[in-house]
């Protein structure tokens, strides 16, 4: 078994100062020391200036740290916030270790958090918080979108029936525009989506959904 260190620091200021480092790295040999395990300077893969807001496998020293591990091998790193910020990438990379058989002690966590008893509970948590990340990401994109709709801004995607795209911007097609106000009309005097689309050339559901984009 091979056993390897991660550090990071944030800030070029704590890179250059180094105490920081100094203290993880420190850190780092004391566990594995207390352990009876043997870690070479040179197994201990320090991050400088990096914010941990990039996922592991992108950073110089993550992407050499991840290709030289193998099965049965240990990483040691002194908190969960040195080798990750978010959830997602905690949770994918976890799973990948754990499927390869590659110890991740986060000495902040208590150890091994692939192979000891809050192992559970750790990837609950992080299963967890990666999905509000992933909900807030999507509810971000859906104000951007909304936002660039109200100023009438393009979004991307297929046209939308009725609009022309002029240099990024919705602009009304007034003939799309007269069919769309005919088929509300039909509508509003009762006439079932089937029977509109018949009359002007569309199925049921795009009627449908060109009315309802129409009233909201």
């Amino acid at each position: 078994m091979r056993v390897f260190g991660y550090c990071r620091v944030s800030t070029a200021a704590q890179a250059n100062e180094g105490e920081s480092l100094d203290t993880q790295i420190m850190r780092v040999k004391g566990y594995a020391m207390s352990q009876g395990w043997m870690i070479a300077d040179e197994d201990i893969h320090v991050e400088r200036g990096v914010s941990g807001s990039v996922p592991l496998a992108e950073r110089e020293a993550g992407r050499k740290l991840l290709a030289a591990v193998g099965k049965g091998d240990t990483i040691i790193t002194p908190k969960l916030d040195r080798m990750f910020r978010s959830a997602s990438d905690a949770l994918a990379t976890l799973e990948v270790l754990k499927a390869d058989r590659v110890g991740l002690v986060m000495m902040d966590l208590g150890g091994d958090v692939t192979g000891n008893g809050i192992s559970k509970l750790v990837f609950t948590i992080l299963s967890a918080v990666a999905e509000a990340e992933r909900d807030r990401l999507r509810e971000r994109i859906r104000e951007v979108k909304r936002h660039k709709a109200a100023q009438g801004d393009y979004n991307g995607g297929k046209r939308t029936f009725g609009y022309d795209i002029v240099d990024g911007k919705l602009v009304e097609n007034a003939a799309e525009q007269t069919t769309l106000r005919q088929m509300m009309e039909r509508r509003a005097s009762g006439l079932s989506y089937h029977k509109i689309g018949a009359e002007f050339g569309k199925d049921a559901k795009s009627v449908k959904r060109m009315l309802d984009r129409l009233i909201h």
